[in-house]
C-alpha cells in the first residue's frame, strides 16, 4: 500500500471508484462529467491538498480538502474522503486519515475540520480517530427550488 499526494491526473483514476461507491451505497446518480467537475473544483482551489491511497498500484481511496487561514492559524478543511467499498473495514481509512493528519500538521495546520453524515457509522469512524462534534457551529441550508 502506498499513500502519496493527489494530483490532477488522479481524478480520472478515482472517478470510477467515486461513481461506484456513491451510486451503489447512497443511491446517488453521479456521472463521469459531474465527478470530474467536483474533484477538479476541489483540487484547483487555492491551497488545496489531498492524498491518494493505492493498493497494488491501483487507487483504493483518497482524501481531498484545502488549507484555510483564520486569525489564529491554519485549518485544513477536509472536503471529501472515500475508501472503495472493496477496501472498507480493513483499516485503510484509518491509515489514510492518520497520514493526512500527520502531513497537514507538518504543513502548518493546527486543526482539521470536516462535515460528516450524522449517523452511527460515521460517528464510530471519526470518534475512534478523536474527532468530536463542534459545539459552536450549526450548518444552515436553504433550498432554492426543486432539483
Amino acid at each position: 500500500m502506498e499513500i502519496r499526494e493527489f494530483t490532477v491526473q488522479d481524478i480520472a483514476r478515482v472517478t470510477p471508484l467515486y461513481i461506484a461507491y456513491f451510486n451503489e451505497h447512497d443511491g446517488d446518480r453521479w456521472t463521469e462529467p459531474i465527478v470530474v467537475k467536483r474533484l477538479g473544483q476541489m483540487l484547483n482551489k487555492e491551497d488545496s491538498y489531498g492524498l491518494l491511497l493505492e493498493k497494488d498500484g491501483e487507487p483504493a481511496g483518497f482524501a481531498l480538502g484545502c488549507f484555510e487561514q483564520f486569525y489564529d492559524g491554519v485549518v485544513y478543511n477536509l472536503t471529501e474522503i472515500l475508501i472503495a467499498g472493496a477496501y472498507q473495514k480493513q483499516g485503510l481509512g484509518t491509515e489514510l486519515m492518520r497520514e493526512l493528519e500527520k502531513r497537514v500538521k507538518e504543513k502548518g495546520a493546527f486543526m482539521i475540520s470536516l462535515l460528516a453524515v450524522n449517523d452511527e457509522s460515521h460517528e464510530r469512524f471519526y470518534g475512534r480517530l478523536g474527532y468530536a462534534d463542534a459545539s459552536n457551529l450549526v450548518i444552515k441550508v436553504k433550498q432554492l427550488g426543486s432539483l
